[in-house]
Formats: structure tokens, sequence, C-alpha cells
């Protein structure tokens, strides 16, 4: 009975620490996932935005275009990787969409930064159509705004794979005497 007992007693203190340790990992984990592996929103940072080049006919009809050359650097501050597929970044004048531009699927790799770049080409019929235009044209300054949705997938050390989507939202201002544009970004990951 003696014998019987320590390997009982044994057993039990056996049970105990195995039950004590999965606690303590499970409180790690816990306490890893709403703190370090937490999703953070990717920064968006403004490289350039440049007016390529302006263009306009008004006689007999309104005709040309407006090209812009847009940077930006997005830092992906999660540690886990960003995979995303192929998307479209619109723009809009007024709340009217005048020009699409594609983004290309890529990875944004964990506590990284990524550079991209779009050429957007923005046909003066189309801005024309907005009974604003030639006020605008005449003040030297079209505002547009630009928004971007990545669908993909958050991959955490190859372990976990959570869907996510990224979308940004751009002020874009275009200054049409000196040829330049200035702009503000705002973003957001949801998982």
């Amino acid at each position: 009975m003696g014998k019987e007992f320590k390997v009982k007693r044994k057993w039990k203190i056996c049970c105990a620490v195995t039950a004590i340790l999965i606690i303590v990992i499970a409180v790690v984990l816990v306490t890893l996932a709403f703190t370090l592996f937490k999703p953070k929103d990717p920064k968006i940072i403004p490289q350039s935005v440049t007016l390529e080049g302006f263009r306009l006919v008004v006689s007999p009809s309104i005709t040309g275009n407006l090209s812009l050359e847009l940077a930006v650097t997005v830092d992906n501050r999660n540690y886990g990787g960003f995979d995303y597929d192929n998307s479209t970044s619109y723009i809009n004048y007024r709340g009217n969409l005048v020009a699409e531009a594609p983004i290309g699927k890529d990875t944004i790799r964990p506590r990284s930064k990524h550079n991209v770049s779009a050429s957007v080409i923005i046909f003066a019929d189309r801005l024309a159509a907005d009974g604003n235009f030639l006020n605008d044209f005449f003040a030297g300054v079209f505002n547009f705004t630009s928004s971007t949705r990545l669908q993909g997938k958050v991959n955490v050390f190859n372990i976990f794979k959570l869907q996510a989507s990224s979308s940004s939202s751009c002020n874009i201002t275009v200054f049409i005497q000196n040829q330049t544009a200035d702009w503000v970004c705002t973003s957001k990951i949801r998982l």
C-alpha cells in the first residue's frame, strides 16, 4: 500500500505541474496575442506626388489629361507578413470616379517597408462632366480623393494565417499654376 501511495502521489504531482505549465503557456500566448502580435495599422508614408503633365484644350470641346505619378512607402509594423491580391486604386473628383490605377499582388514582409508607385492619367472630359470644373480650373486647384483596398492574408510564423484587408484613403490637391501636388493619407487594417 505504501508503494501504491507513492505512485499516486508522483502521478498527482506530475499532473499538477503539467496543468500549471499549460496554464502559464496559455497566459503567455494570450498576453502576446493582445500585445506583441496584435495587428497594427500599417503606416502609409507619402514619398512623392508629382504632376507629370497637364494639357487642356477648351475649343471646340474640352479635351486633354492630367498625369500624376504617385509613390508611397507602406511600413508594416506587424510581426506577420501581409500577402495581398491584385487590387485597384480609385481616383474621385467631387464624388465622381475619374480614374483607376491597377495595383499588382505582392507581399509586405513583417516589420519592413515596401515601396509602391503608380501612374494615373485623368482625362479632362471626365473632370469637365462636373459643373465646378471651370471654377476649379480658374482657381488653379483640383482636389481629388483616392481610395484603395487590399485584400489578403496576414501570416504569423507560418502558423497563423488570418484573412485581412488594408484600406487607405488619400486627399490629393493638385496646383496647376506651379505644377505641384500635395496629399494626406489615412489607413486601416482589419482582421
